[in-house]
């Protein structure tokens, strides 16, 4: 009887980790930059946690976990540096930020 209830135990441990470990789910921040040449670099911040990206073809595309997020366009001069704040990020919903138009 007790090797059934330490066989059982154990399949139950083994499942639970199973489930316990799961991946952290990804979903993404994209965006345009415009004029293209007009920034190289873009930061996502969220709490103590940022990522840098680079403008290609004046596209950029972040993967992050869902949370609330502050992204920064890192402008070349004669630009200025564009702030946008508080986008909300949800699991499995990519935000699209649209055209970010960069001012002199």
């Amino acid at each position: 009887m007790k090797k059934k209830m330490l066989t059982f135990g154990v399949a139950v441990l083994s499942i639970a980790g199973v489930f316990a470990f799961k991946p952290a789910s990804q979903t993404s921040i994209t965006g345009k930059v415009t004029p293209a040449e007009g920034a190289q670099t873009v930061w996502a911040i969220s709490g103590t946690d940022s990522s840098k990206a680079a403008i290609n073809a004046g596209s950029f595309t972040f993967d992050v976990k869902p949370g609330i997020y502050t992204v920064v366009v890192d402008a070349n001069e004669p630009y200025k540096d564009v702030t946008l704040e508080n986008l909300e990020v949800k699991e499995d919903k990519p935000v699209d930020v649209g055209e970010i138009v960069l001012q002199q």
